[in-house]
């Protein structure tokens, strides 16, 4: 189990930040009734390497980043590791799986740095969609950036060979190469952690850094 430390108690304006932003930005304006997902919102603390939740279990929350990095991943039986996606501070998550009824993630989220999240339970948010346009068009938005995400990641995948694909992410994240073990970014990018060495130090002599 992961030693975190959880607050069950409304966050405070700081700490509540990033989903309010996130979902306030999704929704084009303020929420009503906010104050019922400001109250709810538990703030959560990790140790670089502990687990914000498991894969293959009934989780039905989001959750905002306000500081740190994680990484979400699948694991398989033979307990090898796909890395999807990283977050970092001003980011979101969730498994889209475990946000159905009687669903459960199908990957596992892990901290990099020390990690400060806000987590909400989607079901309130759901409930508020059903009654205010404002809270649909949030939850849409959200929905329509994971689609998003997903589809630019599998595109990447499938047409980029493993040189385009680095420095497509690293194009699109600038500042992050520098916070993630090479093997985890190895993992992300669909390499072996030498191969992608191989990359670095190519383009590193190409452009006289070596």
């Amino acid at each position: 189990m992961p030693s975190s430390t959880q607050v069950n108690r409304p966050t405070t304006t700081a700490a509540k930040h990033v989903l309010q932003a996130l979902l306030e930005g999704a929704a084009g304006g303020p929420l009503p009734h906010w104050d019922q997902v400001a109250s709810a919102i538990r703030e959560r603390r990790f140790r670089p390497g502990e687990t914000v939740f498991m894969q293959d279990v009934a989780h039905p929350c989001v959750y905002g980043v306000r500081l740190g990095l994680l990484k979400l991943g699948y694991l398989g039986a033979d307990g090898n590791e796909w890395i999807k996606s990283f977050v970092h501070e001003g980011g979101f998550f969730a498994s889209i799986a475990a946000l159905q009824p009687q669903g459960k993630t199908t990957f596992q989220a892990t901290t990099l740095e020390p990690t400060v999240v806000e987590q909400v339970d989607y079901r309130l948010m759901a409930e508020l969609a059903q009654a205010h346009l404002a809270w649909s068009r949030a939850l849409h938005q959200l929905t329509l950036a994971f689609a998003a995400r997903k589809e630019q990641r599998e595109r990447e995948l499938l047409t980029l060979t493993p040189e385009p694909r680095y420095l497509a992410f690293r194009a699109a994240h600038p500042d992050l190469e520098r916070r993630i073990a090479q093997k985890d970014l190895a993992r992300h990018l669909g390499l072996t952690p030498v191969g992608l060495n191989r990359i670095v130090v190519r383009l590193r002599r190409a452009a006289g850094l070596e």
